[in-house]
This record gives structure tokens, C-alpha cells and sequence, in this order.
């Protein structure tokens, strides 16, 4: 019976960690879109949204039936429970890739972003990509260290989050209020994109440990 269990709960643990990739790239192939104005790449994110949601939904009825079924305890619960609240953090993560598509396509055949802040957004794509490959390989392997560190790569986006406000603040803007308000919301698409990737990496150190910190200070 427990073997089951665990076979079932490998299979759960890959279909997150398929989610987590396909994310990722889903935020690589958006911060493409947005760089090129590439209205066929941008088309391509908004339909594979629907398939990471359909994934999350087959994840979360394999999460429910362990619960009903299984009535795991200790670390099994943990990992069950982490599965089912991770799968949210993902799909958001798919959501803000699907955003920045969107208003690629709002914007076409013209660029959303001004010239000056496309290496801005480059680099922030650039750690958005790393922080889905990130999260796929933590959950995957369920190594709490590897999974604390997501919050140093989370840093990185939010210093570069700071760094493109100064550009909007700066007296020289001269892109007007349209563009102004499109690099916010860009920036804060990424910036959450990070954020739910760090949620996923403090679930895998809870889910190894039992700590909801997501601080390993203590694991030997």
C-alpha cells in the first residue's frame, strides 16, 4: 500500500516539476515576444497557458486522491500538501508570462518597451528563466539547501526591479505616460514571477524539514 503511495506521489512530483519548466519557458518565449515584438511567439504563450492550467488541475486531482484515499502523515502529508499549494505558485507563475505576452500583443506591431530599458528586461527574463529551471530542479530533487539558495536569485530580480524605477523616475523619461505605465507592470510581472518561485523553493525545504521559514541554518 505505501509503496503505491510513493509511486503515486514520484508521479505527482514529476508532473510539478514539468509545470515548473514549462513556466519557465513560457516567461522565456514572452520575454522573447516582448524584446522582438514577435506577435506569432507572443500567440504561441497565450495558447500554452491552457495547457500548464489543465496540467495544475490533473496535479491537484492526484493530490486530492492521495489525501482521500491514502490519509498520509508526517513528511508524506507535508509533501502532499506542499504539492497542492505549489501548484497555485506555478500556474500564477505561467500567468505572468502570460501577461507580458498579452501586452506584447496589445502593443503590436509596436514595441511596449522603449529602447532604453530592453537590457532591463533581457536580464530580468534572463533570472526568470533560471528561477523556473530552479524551481524544477528542487522539486525534483527535494534538496533543501539548492532550494533556499532561489532566494539569492530572487534578490537579483528585485535589485533590477529597483534599478527600473530609477529609469521611470528620471527626469529624461520622455516616452510618455503609456509606456511608463506598461514598464511597471512589466517589471512587477517578473518581479512576482520570482517571488512564486521562491514560494515553491521554501515548500521543498518545509516539505524536507518541517520549518516554514524556508531557512536551512539548522540542517546538518
Amino acid at each position: 500500500m505505501r509503496t503505491a503511495f510513493h509511486e503515486r506521489l514520484d508521479a505527482l512530483t514529476a508532473q510539478l516539476g514539468e509545470m515548473c519548466g514549462l513556466a519557465g519557458a513560457a516567461m522565456e518565449h514572452a520575454t522573447h515576444a516582448l524584446l522582438q515584438a514577435d506577435l506569432a511567439l507572443a500567440e504561441q504563450v497565450i495558447a500554452e497557458h491552457d495547457r500548464i492550467t489543465a496540467m495544475g488541475a490533473r496535479v491537484e486531482e492526484s493530490a486530492f486522491l492521495l489525501l482521500a484515499l491514502q490519509a498520509p502523515v508526517a513528511g508524506d502529508l507535508r509533501a502532499v500538501i506542499s504539492s497542492l499549494k505549489n501548484v497555485a505558485d506555478v500556474e500564477r507563475m505561467s500567468a505572468l508570462a502570460l501577461h507580458v505576452a498579452k501586452i506584447t500583443r496589445r502593443r503590436h506591431p509596436m514595441h511596449a518597451l522603449p529602447e532604453e530599458v530592453n537590457g532591463y528586461f533581457a536580464e530580468m527574463g534572463q533570472l526568470a528563466v533560471d528561477l523556473g529551471d530552479s524551481a524544477r530542479e528542487v522539486v525534483l530533487s527535494g534538496d533543501p539547501r539548492r532550494a533556499a539558495e532561489l532566494r539569492q536569485e530572487d534578490d537579483a530580480m528585485d535589485e533590477l526591479h529597483r534599478h527600473l524605477f530609477t529609469v521611470l523616475m528620471d527626469r529624461e523619461w520622455k516616452h510618455g505616460v503609456a509606456a511608463a505605465v506598461d514598464v511597471t507592470l512589466l517589471g512587477r510581472f517578473y518581479e512576482r514571477f520570482a517571488d512564486h518561485a521562491v514560494e515553491v523553493g521554501r515548500r521543498v525545504v518545509f516539505q524536507a524539514t518541517g520549518e516554514t521559514t524556508g531557512e536551512i541554518a539548522n540542517i546538518s
